[in-house]
């Protein structure tokens, strides 16, 4: 967790045309020499942590809420293919459906200059050595991008799939993307992830002659950590299985309205 991993000094900071307007993270000062005492000390900060990241989730949902905003957190480990799935479905879709991002990264801008091609406003958030957003991070985000009614907000989560899933951001849903050249293992290694998500995105199907990978146990092993994970299977290059996941994004987005 967040107050044992060493990422909660890091400042971090937000924006669109990466500005230096510092917002610093929730600090976790701990002293290191107290055996015993210092292992209650962990569990505490990790509590209070957690306890006024939820508080400032619930206003993040009740602000999206409050506008039809269909909020997604979508999180995987590095190189899943996210970032494209997000970029075809901004691109495909734009005429139809309004979006907003918000980008997750530790260091650089690449991924939200990708978005911002796309011609989506986007709200790039650095975490630094931060393996996570938080709910704060996004609810400064929110503060700048105002977001318009009944649009579909994606949060593009920092890769990792270990802290990410303790931090409720105030999504509606959320969506795990792993690929078939990772192991179809995923979900036993990280049940906390897959517990906790909505939808499990099984991306880069077009390699499956060339990897490894036995997708009906990747299937078997998400439903057993998760039997009610809605599980997609797609390619971003040949297109494959996008129908799919457009046609439950609209849904989605249609009941919120509804």
């Amino acid at each position: 967790m967040c107050a044992t991993c060493g990422c909660g000094h890091t400042p971090h900071h937000h924006d669109h045309s990466h500005s230096h307007d510092n917002h610093h993270h929730h600090g976790h000062d701990h002293d290191h020499s107290h055996g015993h005492n210092h292992s209650h000390n962990i569990v505490d900060v990790e509590r209070d942590i957690l306890h006024e990241n939820d508080l400032l989730a619930q206003r993040n949902r009740g602000y999206f809420d409050a506008k039809n905003i269909l909020a997604l957190n979508l999180v995987s480990s590095p190189g899943s293919g996210k970032t494209t799935l997000l970029e075809r479905t901004l691109t495909d879709l734009k005429e139809e459906i309004l979006f907003y991002v918000i980008e997750g990264d530790q260091q650089t801008s690449n991924d939200a200059d990708r978005i911002m091609a796309t011609g989506t406003a986007v709200k790039q958030i650095n975490t630094g050595k931060g393996c996570h957003l938080d709910a704060h991070m996004v609810l400064h985000a929110l503060q700048d991008l105002k977001p318009e009614e009944s649009s579909i907000m994606f949060i593009e989560n920092v890769g990792n799939l270990v802290c990410p899933a303790m931090f409720d951001l105030g999504e509606k849903e959320r969506v795990v993307v792993m690929s078939v050249t990772e192991g179809e293992d995923k979900p036993l290694k990280y049940p906390d992830m897959f517990y906790s998500s909505t939808v499990c995105v099984i991306n880069k199907i077009d390699l499956l002659p060339y990897v490894p990978f036995d997708i009906e146990k990747a299937k078997e092993y998400a439903l057993r950590v998760n039997p009610k994970l809605k599980i997609l299977e797609l390619s971003c290059t040949s297109g494959e299985g996008l129908d799919k996941w457009y046609e439950w994004l609209k849904n989605k987005k249609s009941a919120l309205v509804g």
